[in-house]
């Protein structure tokens, strides 16, 4: 998968946690916490999706590497 894939995929799995979110408007240095205002139930739903999409587990420690669509895709294109 391209790093561009992943970003798309998880702009859907966002999307799926977060409906009220408009994926036209999600910006790639967009913050989960800070732009978006995802509260830690909606980060942990995320993760778990993700993980379940991408076959891969992602630990607390690296959360601040899925923080927004960029640094997410660059980190899960390593690990897929």
């Amino acid at each position: 998968m391209t790093e561009d894939e992943i970003r798309r995929a998880y702009i859907e799995e966002l999307v799926r946690v977060a409906p009220d979110l408009d994926p036209a408007e999600i910006a790639g240095s967009d913050h989960l916490q800070d732009d978006l205002e995802l509260d830690s139930m909606d980060i942990l739903n995320l993760v778990i999706a993700l993980s379940k999409r991408f076959g891969v587990a992602i630990a607390e420690a690296d959360y601040p590497r899925i923080a927004t669509p960029d640094l997410a895709a660059a980190f899960l294109a390593k690990r897929v």
